[in-house]
């Protein structure tokens, strides 16, 4: 998928969406965005836009994999099945299995 165009913003227009933050995000995005010389709104479009082009590509890049010659039969199950779960799964997934490595990592 291709980043958004750039469209002429116009603030009375634009959608809107209200957004509930955890304690201290509003800071931290405000010394972010101060930091970059931007608003507070674009940071985190700018943020947001970033996350969805690298999602696109990462799907990109495991549809390659999974026709990879290089994977065994055993692995390509794995990834379809991966695939298959919600993001949310697969993001409490991909969590799971880096904190387990952390321990493994710490107790070695």
């Amino acid at each position: 998928m291709r980043p958004m165009k750039q469209a002429i913003y116009s603030s009375r227009t634009a959608d809107k969406f209200v957004v509930r933050l955890p304690d201290g995000m509003r800071e931290r995005i405000s010394d972010v965005a101060r930091n970059h010389h931007r608003s507070m709104n674009s940071e985190i479009i700018a943020r947001l836009e970033q996350s969805l082009v690298q999602e696109d590509s990462l799907g990109d890049d495991l549809e390659l994999r999974l026709d990879s010659p290089e994977l065994s039969l055993h692995e390509r199950e794995l990834l379809q099945r991966f695939r298959q779960l919600s993001r949310r799964q697969q993001n409490a997934l991909v969590a799971l299995i880096a904190h387990d490595a952390e321990l493994a990592s710490e107790e070695a």
